[in-house]
């Protein structure tokens, strides 16, 4: 198998973490999406969403989308679970690894889209208005983070899971959208430091 990668883009880092945190080992290629490779007709060919993560079985078939990607691994490896124990745990990990897609990723990719000059070139149109109009999305779903946080060490409960994954390549993408955590969001500061500190985020 063969894993479609690239390194400075958030959904590619949520499998990787997840993948380091599995102790699971997959050739990857790096697909330079600053050079529009992700959009010529041998990458097309394998996904035609044009979009990373892109992961290759060895008899061809593509998985794209990083969560599928992850619970592909999760139900082949399922120690440590990352997905949940349990069906309320498990749906208490969705529940949150939604949220942290659609009210924080999303919106912090969003901003980084529609605002830095870099994307020029892949989002066409920009739309900058679009781009201020989710900042403010961004820190009303971290103030209600904080909240939550004042009551568990991460984003789900008791224990690290693909939510504080997701949560973390959002939060660590913002230093490229140019958004910083405030300084008053001591328990979503406090979680990012614990959850940093894991070697899996060095991947």
């Amino acid at each position: 198998m063969k894993l479609y990668d690239f390194g400075q883009a958030p959904n590619p880092r949520r499998v990787r973490i997840f993948l380091a945190e599995k102790g699971i080992k997959v050739p990857t290629k790096q697909v330079d999406i600053g050079n529009l490779q992700h959009r010529n007709e041998s990458f097309a060919a394998i996904n035609p969403m044009q979009r990373l993560p892109t992961l290759v079985l060895d008899d061809g078939t593509a998985i794209a989308e990083s969560m599928a990607i992850c619970r592909y691994f999760e139900a082949l490896y399922p120690a440590p679970p990352l997905f949940g124990r349990g069906p309320l745990d498990g749906a208490l990990v969705e529940m949150w690894n939604r949220r942290a897609e659609f009210h924080l990723l999303a919106p912090v990719a969003t901003v980084f889209q529609h605002l830095h000059p870099y994307m020029k070139r892949m989002v066409d149109p920009q739309v900058p208005a679009w781009g201020e109009a989710n900042k403010p999305r961004i820190f009303e779903f971290l103030q209600f983070l904080d909240s939550e946080l004042g009551g568990r060490p991460y984003i789900a409960g008791e224990q690290f899971t693909v939510a504080d994954i997701t949560a973390l390549a959002a939060v660590d993408f913002m230093k490229q959208s140019k958004l910083v955590i405030p300084d008053d969001l001591a328990n979503v500061r406090r979680w990012r430091d614990a959850v940093s500190a894991r070697p899996s985020a060095a991947a």
